[in-house]
């Protein structure tokens, strides 16, 4: 069974850095792309940014400049460097990732479960 488990978040002051990670576990045949989304209060799900794996990345305009998603394809890992933190980045931060457990799967999403980060002022 696959898992996906992020960490790294936590409570800091505006203009401050976090570093989360997200690692995958279990049976995991072929990975795809990975990523990085947010929810805030009373918000929906946003994307913050992808990473295939190749490496070529996305970043929301909200983060763009701020934020660096980056992957170790052979840690199953992804990270998200997060500088210059402002209140509004305040959300819990989940990793999702797009793979197959086995060579007969189909590709399809798995989601960890979160980890909080709140930036205060």
């Amino acid at each position: 069974q696959v898992q996906l488990v992020e960490s790294g978040g936590g409570l800091v002051q505006a203009g401050g850095s976090l570093r989360l990670s997200c690692a995958a576990s279990g049976s995991i045949f072929s990975m795809n792309d990975m990523g990085w989304y947010r929810q805030g209060p009373g918000n929906q799900r946003e994307l913050v940014a992808t990473i295939t794996t190749g490496g070529s990345t996305t970043h929301a305009d909200s983060v763009k400049g701020r934020f660096t998603i980056s992957r170790d394809n052979a840690k199953n890992t992804v990270y998200l460097q997060m500088n210059s933190l402002k209140p509004e980045d305040t959300a819990v931060y989940l990793c999702n990732a797009w793979l197959r457990e086995n060579w007969y799967n189909d590709y399809r999403d798995y989601w960890g479960q979160g980890t909080q980060v709140t930036v205060s002022s």
